[in-house]
Parts: structure tokens; sequence; C-alpha cells
């Protein structure tokens, strides 16, 4: 079982970074993926990528929440690291756009994350997408990159006719289900279960959204499985045949990490 989203490397880590990623191993956990989402977090990130080789996997990018007018100063720096031969990064995220708090920032975010698409086609990565209050927008930019886009649409939590339209405009992509698909009134539910599983990947988004039985506690890698037990409940599967399949969707989105 596979991690694709994790922010173990945060502070909210610092007391116990080791033991959760002990309790991860212990639950099944076999890989975590990290997506990056500043400058700042990047030597933490690659910090704890170092001393977990094989089972951290870093990723690169400006977070839409975190674009500012500085932003073209930053991607050219976060472009530089990604631009020396073997780099580490597995893909280019966390990505994408963010209209629900503030939209300030709306044309400059739009502006990065296609300069940051374009990235992933240049560099024959895949993307890590964040998209909130966004779809029409996401579809226009993602729809404008010439060449050929792979990724995941992170902690999806729309409507079926979303989800229908994201799988049937990108079919590179993935939807990654996390523990809101296990609280009472979400209706991820419904949307995962007319969702081909080769369309999705599990995730945690750790420190936040932890599943229940945790929800409303600090989130970690070893509670995906509590999504992936619901995931299976929902699709009338057993718990290894979402692990195998999602595993399967891992490796083809993900083919660097297999091939280090």
């Amino acid at each position: 079982m596979t991690d694709t989203h994790s922010h173990i490397y945060g502070p909210e880590f610092d007391e116990d970074r080791e033991e959760a990623l002990l309790r991860a191993k212990a639950s099944g956990v076999e890989r975590i993926l990290l997506p990056n989402i500043n400058e700042e977090t990047v030597l933490p990130m690659l910090s704890l990528c170092r001393r977990h080789p094989g089972y951290c996997y870093p990723m690169m990018g400006l977070h839409p929440e975190d674009v500012r007018e500085d932003w073209r100063e930053v991607l050219d720096r976060m472009y530089e690291k990604l631009a020396v031969p073997a780099h580490p990064y597995i893909a280019v995220g966390e990505v994408g756009l963010d209209f629900y708090w503030d939209e300030t920032y709306r044309e400059e975010q739009l502006e990065a994350f296609r300069v940051q698409a374009e990235w992933a086609v240049k560099l024959g990565l895949p993307l890590m997408v964040h998209s909130r209050n966004a779809q029409k927008e996401l579809v226009e930019v993602l729809s404008a990159v010439k060449g050929e886009l792979t990724g995941v649409f992170h902690c999806f939590g729309g409507s079926l006719s979303e989800a229908e339209e994201l799988l049937r405009l990108f079919p590179g992509f993935c939807l990654g289900i996390g523990g809101v698909l296990t609280y009472k009134k979400s209706p991820l539910p419904e949307v995962v279960s007319r969702v081909p599983l080769d369309r999705l990947v599990l995730e945690t988004d750790c420190p936040y959204l932890a599943p229940v039985p945790r929800r409303g506690k600090r989130n970690e890698s070893a509670y995906v499985t509590f999504t992936a037990q619901r995931l299976a409940e929902v699709c009338g599967l057993t718990l290894q045949q979402v692990d195998e399949q999602t595993e399967k969707n891992v490796k083809r989105l993900f083919p660097k990490i297999f091939a280090i």
C-alpha cells in the first residue's frame, strides 16, 4: 500500500516523526510520497527522504496558497532543482489552484499552475494537483497544455459529474482518495463506487483530514489503511483487491520510483 500524499516532514511530526514512520510500516504502508509546498519545506522534505531512502520520495512544486508576487522567482529556483541531472523528485507537486479562501492572487495562481504543468510535460514527470473551488479553471489550464500529462487529482472531493469530466479529459490521471471517504455525510462513496478502480489511488494528506475512526485527530500515513478498507466496502471488494489495484496504479503513475 502507498500513501501517495503525505506531509509527514512538517512540524506537526517533530516530536514523533520516526515513530509515525514505524507505525506506517507496521500497518502495511510500503512507501510514502511527499509533495512539496514552498521553498521552506524543501530541506525538511529532502532530509527525511535521505534518512529513509526507498521509503520516502520527494516532489517539487509551489502550492497555490503559497503563490505570491514573487512566484516567478520562486519557480525559477525550483526549476533549477528539477533541471539537475539525476534529481530525486518523482513528480511536480503540490501544484494547482485554490480559490476557496482568497482570490487575491488568482491570475498568478493560474499562470504558476500553467508553468508547472508545462514542466511536467518537458521533464516527463507526473503532476500532483491541488484543486479547490476551481474545476472550470483547472480544466481550462490543463486542456491548454500541449503534450502528454499524467498525475493525480489529489484529495478529490467533487461530484460524480466533476470526476467523470476529469477522468474523461485527462486519461493519464487518477483521483486521490483520502479520509473524507470515511465521513458519514461524504458524497464520495457514491462517486468512487462509479469510478473504475484503476483510476484511483490512496492518500492521507496528513496531518490533515484524518479518517474515521481517527477523525478530529492528527492524521498520519498509517491511517491510509482506514481509507483503503472503506474503499473496499464501497466497491464490494476485498482489501487485498483494493491494495493490489491501487498499487498497480501507483506504479503506472510514478514509474521513477520503481526505476531508482
